[in-house]
């Protein structure tokens, strides 16, 4: 998968969030290297070769101190290129070392930007806030941005506005359920034309759920730091293993008819996820293919005839088993319940854990123990695929019968 070769864009921007440099010089540095020097090396051997803009949405920092910021604007200086416009806003993050008067004042200094900037890149609107005490926003922050939309969208009420603040929209995107605010929904959900990018929840960027539009659309920017998600039943809580293997970033391309398209990008493996969101027409709510009317599916997870689920790690009170991942048709498969029964039927144990879809070269299979068991119990495991949408497999993948 790579750029659309029949779209013509006129504009093309980066945008990453949360990318959380320390005073030393870790992964996440090389990461936000490599982010910029990508895009720039997928953007030339287009037709349209610019990079015209990259964003970085709130959390670019772990802790705002001025080691931190020095950093983060040392890897701006070295890797942008003449003719790519860098706005930077600040979050919770950012406020951390110092308190937000203080790192307001240092970001100013260091960067030389506004916190809050509406800049106009060729022909579109761009709109970036900072947030305050936190990741909230105030009476003055609401009556800025309310007094910018008004002023973009009388340019062209049809045009897509392009938005950026750091937490999430209450009740859009995967990862806003617990890493959302509402105060600014009033002023955005008046200019349908928006298009939003947030951070803040650390959710993955190729979840289906990571795009959103009902008032406007919205869309959730990853992490180049670690993985956190969204859901509250899984058998390690809401951070899964492995979760700093995280490097994700969207790219943005706008043509000359207002349409626009949006690439999600791995960076650890340097691949594009296998689908693009496009969105034709930002200002037509009617037009929205991202909604969710996608939680009225009847599609659901299988397992394919040859799949298994295999004993192993036997011991006095517990045991292994790895299972083939299920399919589904033109996603993934969200998660699994693996329950285990007695030789009665009754379940004993129940876990929830994630197919780990957000890694680009997700497993072949999945591997889940369980102890506390009964000795000289008979035990047996039915495991259940679930979808994004509320759907589970008909019938469960079933092992063999263990006694331990």
């Amino acid at each position: 998968m790579a750029f659309d070769k029949n779209f013509k864009p006129v504009l093309r921007f980066l945008v990453v969030s949360d990318v959380h440099y320390g005073d030393e010089r870790e992964a996440e540095y090389e990461r936000m290297e490599k982010a910029i020097k990508t895009a720039y090396e997928l953007s030339e051997k287009e037709e349209y070769s610019k990079l015209d803009a990259l964003y970085v949405v709130g959390d670019f920092s772990k802790r705002g101190t001025e080691k931190q910021m020095y950093a983060f604007k040392n890897t701006l200086d070295e890797y942008l290129k003449e003719g790519t416009e860098a706005v930077v806003s600040l979050a919770s993050h950012e406020f951390m070392a110092d308190g937000e008067e203080k790192a307001l004042e240092n970001f100013g200094r260091i960067f030389g930007m506004e916190p809050d900037t509406h800049k106009v890149i060729n022909g579109y609107h761009f709109i970036s806030v900072t947030s305050t005490k936190g990741c909230h926003f105030d009476e003055a922050k609401q009556a800025w941005v309310a007094a910018e939309l008004k002023k973009a969208a009388a340019d062209d009420p049809r045009k897509p506005i392009f938005f950026f603040q750091h937490p999430h929209i209450m009740g859009t995107v995967y990862g806003s359920a617990n890493w959302g605010e509402d105060e600014l929904t009033a002023i955005l959900m008046n200019y349908p034309q928006i298009i939003d990018f947030s951070g803040h929840s650390h959710a993955p960027i190729n979840d289906p759920r990571s795009i959103h539009q009902r008032h406007f659309t919205c869309l959730g920017t990853g992490t180049l730091s670690y993985f956190e998600l969204d859901e509250f039943d899984k058998a390690y809580g809401t951070v899964p293993p492995n979760d700093s293997n995280a490097a994700q970033m969207l790219i943005v391309e706008a043509d000359a008819d207002m349409r626009v398209r949006v690439y999600p990008y791995d960076l650890i493996t340097s691949n594009f996820f296998p689908f693009t969101w496009k969105i034709d027409s930002a200002w037509d709510v009617d037009s929205y293919l991202y909604t969710d009317a996608r939680y009225k599916t009847t599609d659901a997870p299988y397992f394919e005839q040859d799949a298994k689920a295999v004993i192993s790690d036997v011991k006095e009170d517990g045991f292994a088993v790895t299972f083939d991942q299920a399919k589904i048709d033109k996603e993934y498969v969200d998660d699994y319940n693996v329950i285990v029964k007695n030789i009665d039927g009754v379940t004993v144990h129940n876990s929830t854990v994630w197919s780990e879809y957000y890694f680009y070269d997700m497993p072949d299979t999945i591997t889940v123990a369980f102890d506390g068991l009964e000795k000289g119990g008979e035990y047996q495991v039915f495991i259940y695929a679930n979808s994004f949408w509320d759907t589970r497999c008909e019938k469960p993948l079933v092992s063999e019968k263990i006694k331990l």
